[in-house]
């Protein structure tokens, strides 16, 4: 396998309140390849923001190291810092736009301070605001334009450099969901058809399901658990990324008593009658508790938690239906 193009090692940052140290990121080892697009997901406080920002020196680790292309950022001389960032655009959550600059202009900015030639920058933003979808809205201000678009301009603006990885700090979550899909596809096809690596930071793993190929989520500063989105969605290890994949009616102590098992359906069998077939090739009734249907990363897979009788006899007869299946039942009162 190739060289990551970006690798975290050891990173820590920690701050420095009245009384003690406060750890936001501790221990943290990653490795992000190129083309991929990598999820950082957890809740509010985990940490993935300070994560993201210290991946291109916003925010100065406290210790470990970061590695982009093989050299450490932490200990590039700020002329060379400088010129490792212009490989890395950026997206906000809200935008970050100049209010007082037209679209084009906006797009045109990062280019000035690199002192690209007027028409040179010019010419790369009408190609970037084209790409984005925004070609005829190039002299249009940012109040004058909506979520979307603003978010539309501001990825233009993060790929003028001609940048290799695309930061995206919970960039949907000031979005509708209509608009939040269209700049998901937006950024999906620019990872498709200029090959830049995507890093994703977002507390919904609707997103992550959308468009990621691998994710790591992050508790308390540290990386709980990493892997490809569907390894990690179907066999959850950790009570962080459980707490991600299912809702919290599903806490093993909100269940009911009895056996409670969780199935996960993938390719065909999302879309055969399974449960059906079960019920009648066992002969005893089985109580649905939650189930949904989710696309990740382009295939159709579910996922069904259900209660079932007390008779045992039923019970190895059910389970032996989804072992010929090819399904694995989860209990999920040892989970």
């Amino acid at each position: 396998m190739a060289e990551p193009i970006i690798s975290i090692r050891g990173l820590e940052k920690k701050f420095q309140s009245k009384n003690s140290e406060v750890y936001a990121l501790k221990g943290i080892n990653l490795d992000i390849h190129q083309g991929d697009i990598f999820g950082i997901i957890g809740r509010s406080g985990a940490g993935k923001s300070t994560l993201v920002r210290c991946i291109n020196m916003l925010e100065r680790p406290t210790g470990g190291q970061v590695l982009f292309e093989g050299k450490d950022l932490c200990r590039l001389p700020e002329c060379d810092l400088r010129e490792a960032r212009r490989s890395m655009g950026m997206i906000f959550q809200q935008f970050n736009l100049l209010m007082q600059r037209t679209a084009e202009e906006n797009v045109c900015f990062p280019l000035e301070l690199t002192g690209t030639p007027r028409e040179t920058a010019r010419k790369r933003a009408a190609e970037l605001l084209e790409l984005v979808g925004l070609s005829k809205r190039a002299s249009s201000y940012p109040s004058q334009l909506s979520g979307g678009q603003k978010q539309r301009v501001a990825i233009a603006r993060a790929l003028a450099t001609n940048p290799k990885v695309l930061l995206c700090d919970e960039a949907t979550s000031a979005l509708d969901p209509s608009t939040t899909a269209s700049i998901l596809a937006l950024i999906k096809d620019i990872n498709r058809r200029l090959g830049i690596t995507a890093v994703v930071i977002t507390h919904e793993m609707s997103v992550i399901e959308k468009i990621c190929s691998h994710v790591a989520i992050i508790a308390g500063g540290k990386i709980a658990e990493t892997g490809p989105v569907e390894e990690v969605f179907y066999h959850p290890r950790t009570e962080a990324a459980r707490t991600m994949v299912m809702p919290e009616a599903l806490d093993p102590e909100r269940l009911p008593q009895g056996r409670v098992v969780r199935i996960v359906f993938t390719g065909s069998s999302s879309l055969e009658p399974v449960i059906g077939n079960m019920i009648l090739d066992c002969g005893r009734p089985l109580s649905i508790l939650y189930s949904d249907l989710r696309e990740i990363d382009g295939a159709v897979c579910g996922q069904m938690v259900l209660q079932l009788p007390d008779d045992a006899e039923a019970c190895e007869r059910i389970y032996a239906f989804a072992a010929s299946r090819g399904l694995e039942l989860e209990d999920m009162k040892h989970v």
